[in-house]
Parts: structure tokens; sequence; C-alpha cells
């Protein structure tokens, strides 16, 4: 596929667009990956998993844009491959694979979203699958993204003007460790000082009615899926995928 835009979402965090060399449209599911495929500077194959944060209504008609969030790692063999890139440029990749996904016979009445770093990427491309399941069947859905500081919040403005506009949709950033000054662009009451882990019993999760997605670092992973079953959700309804960081 060929590289067509760059920008920056965060100092080391680039979002990515790309269309295919074949110029047909990827069609995929929202929440799906890609792999790409490239080689260690000693020949070695080697590839790395990225979510699809396309969005796109699927709907309508397949999109053709194929955008990922990709985290800069210093001295990082993919990192190298993705900074050496000019648009025009082409990487070999496959897919979309993967299973975390919404489910067509999902009658859950909420949806907790729960992710960290690039692991928030799925849900930007589940924004358009979402705004159908709050107007069709009334589900409301509370997305709790983890990082570090305001300057890392990936897609944090998408997300706030995203429940700005639906009321049925909460979105909640959770900084471990630097909060948005008085009058900054992210301050915002539903900001909160902690890990993600931290607040969602304040949701009080109920495995009756709620669906719950965590992804992203392990431990965060891990933390939250062992809280959610203390609040009685079936290992079902929680629904996994783990970002490992790789060179």
């Amino acid at each position: 596929m060929k590289l067509t835009g760059r920008r920056m979402l965060a100092p080391t965090v680039a979002h990515l667009s790309f269309v295919r060399d074949d110029g047909q449209p990827l069609d995929f599911i929202p929440g799906q990956f890609l792999q790409v495929h490239f080689e260690y500077a000693d020949g070695t194959a080697t590839k790395r998993s990225y979510s699809l944060a396309t969005i796109h209504d699927h709907a309508l008609a397949p999109g053709d844009a194929v955008e990922i969030a990709v985290s800069y790692v210093a001295g990082g063999a993919a990192t190298a491959l993705f900074e050496g890139l000019d648009e025009g440029d082409h990487v070999e990749a496959s897919g979309p694979f993967g299973r975390f996904c919404l489910m067509p016979a999902d009658e859950n009445r909420r949806y907790l979203l729960i992710g960290t770093g690039t692991g928030i990427t799925p849900y930007r491309a589940m924004l358009p699958l979402l705004e159908k399941q709050m107007a069709q069947r009334g589900v409301e859905v509370v997305l709790l993204q983890g990082a570090r500081s305001p300057g890392e919040l990936l897609y944090g403005d998408e997300f706030r003007a995203f429940a700005d506009a639906h009321p049925r949709f909460r979105y909640l950033p959770c900084l471990s460790r630097e909060l948005p000054g008085p009058g900054s662009p992210q301050a915002h009451p539903d900001v909160c000082h902690g890990y993600v882990q931290q607040f969602l019993g304040q949701f009080a999760p109920d495995p009756e009615q709620d669906i719950a997605y965590l992804c992203g670092n392990p431990n965060m992973v891990d933390a939250c899926f062992e809280a959610l079953k203390e609040h009685g959700l079936p290992v079902p309804r929680i629904r996994r995928e783990k970002y490992v960081s790789s060179k």
C-alpha cells in the first residue's frame, strides 16, 4: 500500500494514511487490524500489527482510506521503516485480521470501552457503528481513555466532539501524570486524574447490561479484566486485545 499522508497525534505517535496499490477499497470490520511486513537490517523477515483507525460508514460502501496509528520507539525497526517513508512510498501489508469488533448479535444496554496508548485506535473506527447502535437500540457508551498527559490523548478532540454531539456517548480521559491547565482546550469536568482501572467502579459495571472492551497496555488490560470480573461480568462479555511493544 502507498503512503498518502502523515500527521503527528502526539510527540511519539503518528497517524498514517495509505491507499491500496491496486486502487481497491479495503473492506474491514471496525476493530480489525493489518499486519505490515518488512525486514530487519540482517534481512530477517518480520511483521507488526496495527489496528485500523479509519472512520468509514460501511453500510454505504467500502472506503479507500487505510489509516493506522504508529508509536515511534527509539531504535525500533518498525519505527525506522515508518519514519523513513515519504509520501508515495510503499509498504507491504496483509489483512484485515481480528475479532475485536462489535458483534451484530449484541443485546447489551451499554458498552464500556477502555483503551490506553494506540489501543484507543479501534474505538475511533467504531464510531459510525456506535452512532447507529445508539440511534437504533438506545445503547449507551462510555469511553475511558488512559494517557500520561493531555498531549498524549490520541484522537481526544474527535472523541470529545463525538461526545458533545451524542448524549448517549460519554468520554472520560484519565491522565496519570499531568492534568490540563485551566482554560486549556482539554480542560473538561470529565477529565480524571489517575489510571483507567481506578474509575471503572464509578460506572457500576452490570453483568446483565454491559459488554466491555479492553485494548492497549497488557498491565491495564489485565487490571481492568480482573476488576470487571469482580463486578460479576462474565468472561465472554469482556473482550480484550493487548498491545505488546516490539522493536
